[in-house]
């Protein structure tokens, strides 16, 4: 996995800003920390920062063809490279002069042209510019596991893998105002929008060709919904199908010329990851992450087992409070927009400690978007079919509405969820799946912003893009899968895991959103994934034979972080002076000095604090003053 960056310049004037090229590349130095490459001619600038794991020799980008016409620099991996490779030495005669990816797919291009995208199996962003056309062609992998963003105004086109690679170019920082919102309502700014108006991310399974005359978009892949052809198998069928799928992307994942390991939370989609992986490596190198003096976080007792089934070699980082205290502004500098995860913070340290190590790692990310393995999933499933816990969610209404719900403890967490499933009740489909995929409420907004950014036409009708599955009939908890596998996979799951992990140097594999495996299982009944015993139902009873009885069981539990218990009194006093003073927040013109009053006399006393809403809103004032002071 690599960084690219390029600039594709329209006349003079545009060339003038190619002069930025190295500065893009070098902020792209983390991401492919073994080789720097460039390509440039009068009105053309392409970079390239790799990270070496097929054919680490010769995969050196940009990459010309054998006739000099086209030049590639690409971001990812293509699993099925050595079957397209055969087919293009068979169908056409080409000849190869690397073992690597990267030349099949340049040749792939060049001899199918924008149809070899449907032929790849892996994931990439890549710009391929044609010397003989003068046009660059610009893609994204089916499933946005890579991500690319770009600018364009009348004098240059400009691309990279991240936003502040973007940004050297000296391209205008103008705020999004729509997007600040579904920040603050989502935890993260949905595709294909960006913090900055005129900043976009190529939307997964899409590309764009460029050249003088203008440019072309297109949406080259969709995830198939429900509606579509449905498979007639049996429950029993379907498990051993997505059991069969799910073994082949493993297996596919593990082609690497580097050892290749596997994040082990001790969850249901990681073990299954472990327990496939196991079959084809020996001696697996699995790793864990704990949290000391917070047991209502630590999964690692679970992962030891799935470990010690497995026969891995596993290795548990076990993290202080002050470890973790300590990778927050390290994590907090690797992000160029504003990013609201929680699980980001754990999940940069884990990829930290791992990174000496291994290149290249396994993980189970997508599984809970394909299967349906959330809590509001359940909670749909309840609702839509009425039985004792909604009457007594009903019943207890007036007592949950007062209690204090959170995240930090057994308790307040239960209590959260309670709320949440007594507020979806009165709900429409589409605004109970909105509000229960949001962090803050869109009531909240009033509060929390000055007027000119709280009351937005705009931001209407972005929502009404997103939740346009729930428009047709009839109704399927099937939907609310769709809506996630393109919202909430892309732009929260695939983005943290590519931002954190390549901020160390680490290629993060996710077998689970294999395009053949996400075929299949959006198709198959809402049944076969969710019922009255929870979610995951076609996925646990496929391994039912391997994984440890307690691993099947176990309850959903999501990758987050003690956050307030490692406030230190430097760190607090770091938030308020300087991200939440009120010199900073007057000066800042975004919010109400009154809801961030509020917020800083929680966070200094350490009460009635909800970690989700905190750690979104220091990342984006961190981000506010290294970006735009």
């Amino acid at each position: 996995m690599c960084g690219i960056t390029g600039i594709f310049a329209f006349n003079q004037i545009g060339a003038f800003y190619m002069i930025n090229l190295g500065k893009s590349i070098e902020l792209l130095a983390h991401r492919g920390p073994d080789g720097r490459g460039t390509f440039v001619e009068e009105l053309i600038a392409l970079g390239h920062r790799r990270l070496s794991v097929i054919d680490t020799i010769n995969g050196r980008q940009p990459m010309h063809d054998s006739t000099d016409r086209y030049v590639l620099t690409f971001n990812g991996e293509i699993f099925n490279y050595k079957i397209l490779r055969e087919q293009l030495i068979q169908e056409a005669g080409y000849t190869f002069t690397t073992d690597s990816d990267t030349e099949v797919l340049l040749n792939a291009y060049i001899h199918w042209g924008e149809a070899c995208l449907l032929k790849l199996n892996g994931f990439f962003a890549f710009a391929i510019y044609d010397k003989q056309k003068h046009e660059i062609f610009v893609a994204r992998d089916r499933m946005g596991v890579k991500p690319l963003l770009y600018y364009k105004d009348e004098d240059k086109f400009i691309f990279a893998s991240e936003m502040k690679a973007v940004l050297a170019y000296n391209v205008p920082k103008e705020i999004d105002w729509v997007s600040v919102q579904q920040y603050f309502t989502l935890g993260y700014i949905p595709e294909p929008d960006s913090i900055f108006k005129d900043v976009k991310k190529l939307e997964a399974g899409s590309y764009l060709l460029i050249n003088k005359a203008g440019v072309i978009s297109k949406k080259y892949y969709e995830i198939p919904s429900s509606t579509q052809t449905k498979h007639q198998h049996s429950f029993e069928q379907a498990a051993a199908h997505v059991k069969e799928l799910v073994d082949a992307s493993v297996k596919d994942r593990l082609v690497a010329d580097v050892p290749v390991g596997a994040f082990l939370s001790g969850g249901l989609d990681s073990s299954i990851v472990v327990a496939s992986a196991s079959k084809h490596v020996e001696n697996l190198h699995t790793f864990s992450v704990g949290f000391k003096g917070a047991d209502f976080y630590d999964e690692t007792k679970s992962a030891e087992l799935v470990a010690k089934t497995f026969n891995t070699s596993h290795t548990t980082f076990s993290l202080s409070q002050t470890e973790l205290a300590d990778n927050i502004l390290p994590c907090l500098e690797s992000m160029s927009e504003p990013f609201g995860d929680t699980s980001s913070l754990p999940l940069f340290v884990l990829s930290k400690k791992v990174a000496p190590s291994m290149k290249v790692i396994l993980s189970g990310d997508g599984a809970d978007e394909l299967f349906g393995g959330y809590n509001k999933h359940r909670a749909e499933w309840l609702i839509k079919n009425p039985n004792w816990q909604i009457r007594f969610a009903q019943l207890i209404q007036p007592v949950v509405k007062i209690l204090p719900g959170n995240r930090n403890t057994p308790m307040g967490d239960k209590i959260r969820q309670a709320q949440k499933l007594i507020e979806g009740l009165t709900l429409t489909d589409a605004e109970r799946y909105y509000r229960w995929c949001s962090v803050f409420s869109e009531e909240a907004h009033k509060e929390m912003f000055q007027e000119n950014i709280a009351d937005n036409e705009e931001y209407k009708i972005r929502k009404g893009g997103i939740l346009h599955a729930f428009k047709k009939n009839p109704y399927d908890l099937n939907r609310i899968l769709y809506t996630d596998l393109n919202l909430v996979l892309g732009s929260d799951m695939l983005h943290k895991v590519d931002s954190m992990s390549m901020a160390n140097g680490l290629e993060v594999r996710e077998p689970m959103i294999d395009y053949r495996l996400v075929e299949y299982v959006s198709t198959l009944p809402s049944s076969y994934k969710i019922n009255k015993n929870g979610g995951k139902q076609v996925l646990k009873h496929a391994y039912k034979d391997e994984l440890p009885a307690e691993i099947l069981s176990k309850a959903k539990h999501g990758f987050d972080v003690p956050l307030t218990k490692i406030f230190s009194k430097e760190l607090k006093a770091w938030i308020l002076d300087e991200l939440l003073s009120q010199k900073f927040i007057e000066q800042q013109h975004v919010f109400k000095w009154s809801y961030i009053k509020n917020i800083r006399n929680a966070i200094d006393k350490n009460s009635n604090l909800d970690e989700s809403k905190i750690w979104p809103l220091i990342t984006f004032q961190f981000w506010w003053k290294k970006f735009m002071n």
